[in-house]
């Protein structure tokens, strides 16, 4: 078919879109979508997702440091029960700065340069981080590694998103989540086996190497055509969609797709917009899976890992338990991102928040019921005195923790982590994606720096097994949110999913 005879099927498809696409609209998308080319496609992808393996490197980055820091002999920079969790959890202030700023700069500057700007603060972070002469500089450098991680978690599933086409939306979606993973693992073996090569310095400046190597492929990618058409760049939104695509597909018929849904939304939103369904119900969706996301108990659980294993004396050298964890997040992570596009989102979801209900209930009721005596407990020990105890097995019943906690992670892992944030940038509406892509992660990364802060707390006045047990409940909550709440996105198109939550008809989702 030549570049002329496709005119007539881009007119086709655009008023059939009004409606419901019928059998040869929709046999044309299947056409269209095996024709594509998608090397471009996974390099943009992995140029952008470097900044989430940056994020993940970050995150973990005081796990071999803050015992460094504990015993350094200078006393400006050494850490002490008072300063070491602060050291740790400011970083999720950071990343709450960094969501709420992204509401302006995904709009303002555009999907591509906005995790292209992450690279300012994330390297001057690193640096403070690497040169430190005091406290400060240390709280400082996490702040701003938290910033830009708070900035490419609200920027990188909203442009992979854009410029994914449904066919491999779905495992594109779930790059960030194993690239963050990815990262972690990178910070665990460089501060377990080059610790006696690399002082605790040169692993901030190992952290520079990804933030530098996204913005060098950065500057050849092309941005998302949806934001471009927003700006009223035509040619550049066409000759985007055309380098992402492929010159010989017809990839005109997805570009006037995608024209007729930013020409509806070409106006910016109002406060009385609010109050439409098709805007605050996908913002209120998304919010709500990144604030259940979190209170599933995630990041209390990564956090104080090794406190929680010491306690119930799980039978694993302590150096050995952050890897091992982080190895299942990875397979499990990969294990949604080939199956989302085919199993699809809600039933992994289900899955997901399933296996983290039994694996919590697990943990709860094992703490609860198994004496002291067989767990390696004592009487009136905090978490934080037992992560100094050595650990003391005594028969093979501790071996429950573990595997409850890795069920944990497997679950959330293959569902609540990588999906909540791809349907975080499906679902939400173009004309207030960016805005509402801010807001999520300032509430996912609220949820995370209050529920870690009250973690201790509450283990000291009410026993390890509270909260175990309410992040049970919360997965509970988190079936039933997913069955009321959440819509199936698996083969459908942006466009698509827009015209769901603006008609109501779900016939645009079968």
């Amino acid at each position: 078919m030549e570049r002329g005879d496709r005119q007539p099927l881009v007119r086709e498809t655009s008023s059939s879109y009004h409606t419901f696409p019928g059998s040869t609209a929709r046999r044309l998308d299947r056409e269209y979508l095996r024709s594509l080319h998608n090397k471009r496609l996974y390099l943009a992808v992995f140029a952008a997702v470097l900044g989430n393996f940056s994020f993940g490197f970050a995150l973990v980055y005081p796990s071999p440091v803050i015992p460094a820091l504990e015993a350094h002999p200078n006393p400006a920079l050494r850490l002490d029960q008072h300063t070491a969790p602060w050291f740790g959890s400011v970083f999720t202030l950071g990343a709450a700065a960094g969501g709420l700023s992204t509401m302006l700069l995904n709009d303002c500057l555009g999907r591509k340069l906005s995790i292209m700007f992450s690279a300012l603060p994330s390297a001057l972070g690193y640096a403070l981080l690497a040169g430190a002469q005091g406290l400060w500089m240390l709280l400082l450098g996490r702040v701003l590694t938290g910033y830009a991680g708070g900035v490419t978690s609200a920027s990188i599933p909203v442009y992979i998103s854009e410029i994914s086409h449904p066919g491999v939306r779905g495992m594109l979606g779930a790059c960030p989540q194993i690239m963050a993973v990815l990262g972690s693992l990178v910070l665990y073996a460089l501060g377990k086996y080059l610790r006696l090569l690399l002082d605790w310095r040169w692993l901030a400046v190992a952290g520079e190497v990804p933030v530098l190597a996204m913005v060098l492929l950065l500057c050849f990618m092309p941005n998302s055509p949806r934001f471009l058409l927003s700006q009223g760049k035509e040619d550049e939104a066409l000759g985007s969609l055309c380098w992402l695509r492929g010159e010989d597909t017809d990839y005109a018929r997805e570009y006037e797709q995608i024209k007729d849904s930013v020409r509806k939304q070409s106006r910016r939103i109002s406060c009385a917009e609010l109050k439409d369904p098709f805007l605050y119900k996908p913002i209120l969706i998304a919010g709500g899976m990144r604030f259940l996301q979190q209170l599933s108990g995630v990041t209390c659980i990564l956090v104080y890992l090794q406190p929680i294993f010491k306690k119930t004396s799980v039978i694993l050298k302590p150096e050995y338990d952050a890897a091992l964890v982080g190895l299942v997040r990875l397979s499990s992570v990969a294990i949604a991102a080939v199956s989302m596009d085919k199993a699809g989102r809600k039933i992994l979801l289900f899955v997901s928040a399933g296996v983290m209900l039994v694996s919590n209930l697990t943990m709860g009721l094992y703490i609860h019921f198994v004496p002291a005596s067989h767990n390696g407990t004592v009487a009136n020990t905090t978490l934080e005195s037992s992560a100094n105890l050595p650990a003391e097995p005594t028969n093979y019943i501790t071996l429950i923790p573990l595997l409850a906690t890795m069920f944990f992670i497997m679950g959330y892992a293959m569902g609540w982590g990588p999906i909540t944030w791809l349907l975080m940038s499906e679902i939400l509406p173009l004309k207030a994606r960016g805005v509402a892509s801010g807001l999520c992660v300032v509430v996912s990364w609220l949820t995370a720096f209050t529920l870690t802060q009250f973690f201790l707390p509450a283990v000291n006045a009410f026993g390890l097994e509270v909260p175990f047990l309410f992040f049970a409940v919360i997965s509970a909550g988190n079936i039933f949110f997913t069955g009321c709440c959440v819509p199936e996105t698996k083969g459908r198109s942006l466009e698509q999913i827009e015209a769901f939550f603006r008609t109501g008809r779900r016939s645009f989702l079968r």
